[in-house]
């Protein structure tokens, strides 16, 4: 009984640790659209210049973690499904700082902007026509859907961690290609924007 209501409480605890990191990771974000960046070296920024596309890669390994990680729980193997979920989880939480520290230390690049300047002319927009439309749209969507899925994918796990299956089981259903999608219009909103990154 006692080691029943200690399983309890620390289900609880790590429930409302979702929503907590759930708030931080928000309130990162919107501070990331800030217009004042922190100074860093010429050597830390040049490293930094490597990063969307050091993210566009993470992004891909999610992928094939969560590809292999149903691969694996439909052929009812739960120690590889776990692995591969796990490693989905790390990778991801890799992506967010990786993805933090450029965009708190680096000017948000525009699609079409040729120039750098951070600004669409008229003839900038006029050369990227209605592609700049549908790298809008899947951006958006991406964006949509990180921000609605990120507590719940946390939630996931931690059903999976306090072996609270059937939940895990019926979230994971309604998550998991949420989160997919993520990962997958990740690189490709990358390489859509790869030849504006000055």
């Amino acid at each position: 009984m006692k080691e029943s209501s200690v399983l309890k409480a620390r289900s609880e605890l790590l429930h409302r640790s979702v929503w907590v990191l759930s708030l931080i990771v928000f309130l990162l974000v919107v501070m990331m659209r800030s217009p004042y960046k922190i100074p860093v070296s010429d050597e830390i920024r040049e490293l930094i210049a490597h990063l969307p596309r050091v993210v566009a890669g993470i992004n891909t390994l999610v992928s094939v973690c969560l590809l292999s990680g149903i691969w694996s729980i439909l052929r009812k193997n739960r120690k590889v499904h776990q692995r591969w979920m796990t490693s989905a989880l790390v990778l991801s939480a890799l992506f967010l700082l990786c993805y933090v520290t450029y965009h708190f230390t680096t000017y948000e690049t525009v699609y079409g902007d040729i120039d750098g300047d951070r600004k669409l002319a008229k003839d900038e927009l006029e050369r990227v026509g209605v592609f700049r439309s549908v790298y809008l749209t899947i951006l958006m969507t991406h964006i949509v859907a990180a921000a609605i899925s990120f507590p719940f994918i946390l939630k996931t796990f931690v059903y999976a961690w306090t072996d609270e299956i059937e939940k895990h089981r019926s979230l994971a259903h309604k998550v998991y290609l949420a989160w997919l999608y993520v990962s997958v219009t990740g690189p490709i909103c990358y390489w859509m924007l790869k030849d504006y990154y000055q």
